[in-house]
């Protein structure tokens, strides 16, 4: 089972990243960092294909789960997450091939906030995305961190969704 997790946080010690790496320690998967990519925003006449983009989705498209890491800003994902997903069009339009290579896929999310919960309209956008590209959502993964991401809080819940993943 190949897995893919995609971090889109402005923090490199945050409480997203935390949720990663102790997620990744019960389900090996490769870890990218949109932090560490080149990565420009979707361009009508697609003068950036040049970025790291395309070759993302190559690596992302030998992967059987790709899970999608984000703290919840406003409600939303971040900022980097919103570039990366706008940037699918690119598939949609001039690398359709890629695109088409996504139906079936299997996709999560993951995430960290303040809130009790995860908000309705921050799991509806994935829904949408996934059903739009034909990809199966699966149930998403939250942990609430105020003022910082402490593992044994969320170790179980954690180790379940690895499991649950492994499963796909």
């Amino acid at each position: 089972m190949a897995v893919s997790v995609v971090v889109a946080a402005s923090r490199q010690n945050g409480h997203t990243v935390a949720l990663v790496n102790s997620l990744v320690t019960s389900l090996p998967a490769t870890v990218i960092n949109l932090s560490e990519k080149q990565l420009s925003y979707f361009d009508y006449e697609h003068g950036n294909k040049q970025d790291d983009f395309l070759p993302m989705i190559s690596e992302l498209l030998g992967s059987d789960v790709i899970v999608f890491a984000t703290p919840v800003y406003w409600y939303a994902m971040s900022a980097q997450l919103k570039v990366f997903i706008d940037r699918l069009t690119d598939l949609l339009t001039i690398e359709k091939e890629m695109g088409r290579a996504l139906r079936g896929k299997r996709f999560a999310v993951v995430a960290t906030g303040s809130d009790s919960e995860l908000p309705a309209c921050f799991t509806e956008q994935f829904q949408r995305i996934g059903d739009y590209l034909g990809m199966q959502m699966l149930p998403p993964l939250y942990c609430q961190c105020q003022d910082r991401f402490d593992e044994s809080e969320h170790r179980d819940t954690i180790s379940s969704y690895a499991d649950l993943i492994s499963q796909q």
